[in-house]
């Protein structure tokens, strides 16, 4: 993968891959992709600062969301999401 270190709940894991069909270990390769977008989430990042990373994967544009704790990046989802899709290709002006 790279230099950065990954962690997620693996339960969460698993209700992911059958809600959305993307397991967290796909998710880490979003961060590889040199065009990734990261934004913050400020619906969720009452406790601690929450993010999105939007990034290719494949054919498509994958939607993460996740936190920093301990010198980790924590997964708390992900998905091929629209809005996701909309907000890469405006930040890498794809048209």
């Amino acid at each position: 993968m790279s230099k950065e270190s990954f962690e997620w709940d693996f339960e969460k894991d698993l209700i992911n891959l059958a809600k959305h069909g993307v397991s967290f270990i796909e998710a880490q390769y979003a961060f590889l992709d040199s065009n990734r977008v990261i934004a913050e989430d400020l619906s969720h990042s009452h406790r601690e600062k929450r993010y999105y990373c939007f990034g290719k994967v494949g054919d498509g544009i994958l939607t993460v969301r996740f936190t920093y704790r301990r010198g980790s990046i924590r997964i708390f989802g992900a998905g091929y999401w629209r809005r996701g899709k909309r907000i890469y290709e405006r930040e890498n002006q794809i048209h």
